[in-house]
């Protein structure tokens, strides 16, 4: 572990990478017009136009969430890969449902990356424990794995038994899965007293990590960090030793956008993660996620020179029924657009004499646009609410434009 860095597109000036992957994008895009699902998606673009952030703001988003309804219309992929799927090295099938293709690029996830700043090292063997069964996620880190020079135990999901006399017999320095399973993993073996003292070092992704599992996985001896990706771009960002924000992954653009638009949010702001990937095979452009994350500020002290993001924040879909309507941050966003005096918005869905009710606070420097705004309000929903303007600075930076407060039960 003496190297510090996977190499030296990490530690390159920001100036340079933000030059770099711009240079690269026009290419990328045009590529991916190729593709018939992209060029209905962007129109009459013309490529060579995206040659920064500015430019590729004005391009629309493509939501993860209408990838099931588009790939159905047009199977099996909705028309957005630039390589037949009869091509693609394996064709996945995620939750939702949402169908995925992997191509034959070597990790082209970009997981090897992050496993090396997890510590992993060529040489090492890993207990792979995300799922195999249909799901991109195992094979994304085994491709990130086999890419460092590692060994690659394929222990899935469950078969706890079986999985700890693997342990006990090939002696796995790391492990990536859930968090949630390898403290299953270890507490299993220390009632069973079998020996998984080989496991130093995990990266764990696809739940939360708390602060107070992260502790006591340390205590048990295993030093874990977190990697957040998606089935449509793999790695996005990762820890480092630092464990301060996530970086960015190089060959990735990263926005942060206000939910239910693809408008950059201020630096620092929480909103939905949208990314562009450089992928040859499945290239996205703009693909809003539906995860929430901010920028962190500043560089990372391990000496990586890429963006940070806070790491996953909540989900950015916080479409809401409010009397047998559905309430949507687009609509919200929309209000928005049409009073440029107000800053931040955000609809608070409530409870009032056993009916739903609504109130849309708003930033604002000025005041006497409360009767303006609330006829905007009830134009875009189709429904009635009250409007409060707040000072600017005043909402909390938490990424929502719809807080649904009704009591549960």
């Amino acid at each position: 572990m003496n190297e510090p860095y996977f190499d030296s597109l990490e530690t390159r000036d920001p100036a340079a990478r933000e030059a770099d992957l711009f240079a690269r994008l026009p290419a990328q895009i045009a590529h991916a017009m190729t593709a018939p699902g992209w060029a209905r998606h962007l129109g009459a673009l013309d490529p060579g136009s995206v040659t920064g952030r500015a430019a590729l703001a004005r391009l629309p988003v493509l939501r993860k969430s209408a990838l099931p309804a588009l790939q159905k219309e047009s199977p099996p992929l909705g028309g957005f890969n630039v390589t037949p799927a009869g091509k693609a090295k394996r064709l996945f099938m995620s939750p939702g449902p949402i169908f995925e293709p992997e191509g034959h690029g070597k990790d082209s996830g970009g997981a090897a990356r992050a496993l090396f700043a997890a510590g992993f090292r060529a040489g090492d063997v890993v207990l792979n424990c995300f799922s195999y069964h249909l799901t991109p996620g195992a094979f994304l880190l085994e491709g990130g794995a086999h890419a460092l020079g590692c060994a690659v135990i394929p222990g899935g999901v469950g078969a706890t038994e079986a999985q700890l006399d693997a342990i006990v017999q090939f002696r796995p320095t790391g492990y990536v899965g859930t968090p949630d399973f390898l403290k299953i993993l270890l507490d299993s073996a220390e009632r069973a007293g079998k020996d998984a003292s080989s496991i130093g070092r995990g990266l764990v992704s696809g739940a939360a990590l708390p602060a107070s599992l992260r502790t006591e996985l340390l205590g048990r001896g295993v030093a874990v960090k977190q990697t957040y990706a998606v089935a449509e771009t793999g790695v996005i960002a990762y820890e480092s030793e630092a464990a301060e924000g996530q970086i960015v992954n190089e060959d990735i653009i990263v926005e942060i956008v206000r939910p239910g638009t693809g408008d950059p949010v201020a630096a620092g702001d929480v909103g939905e993660i949208v990314v562009t990937s450089f992928n040859p095979d499945y290239p996205m452009i703009r693909l809003a996620t539906g995860d929430m994350s901010a920028v962190l500020a500043g560089r990372s002290p391990c000496g990586r020179t890429n963006t940070r993001i806070k790491g996953w924040m909540g989900r950015a879909d916080q479409t809401t029924k409010v009397k047998g309507m559905f309430v949507r941050p687009e609509q919200v966003a929309e209000i928005a657009r049409r009073h440029p005096e107000l800053v931040r918005v955000r609809l608070v869905v409530s409870r009032e004499n056993e009916q739903d009710a609504m109130t849309l606070s708003a930033e604002c420097a000025g005041s006497g646009l409360e009767s303006a705004v609330a006829e905007t309000l009830q134009a875009v929903t189709k429904l009635k609410g009250a409007v409060k303007l707040v000072a600017p600075g005043s909402l909390p930076n938490d990424g929502k434009v719809i807080a649904d407060e009704r009591p549960v039960g």
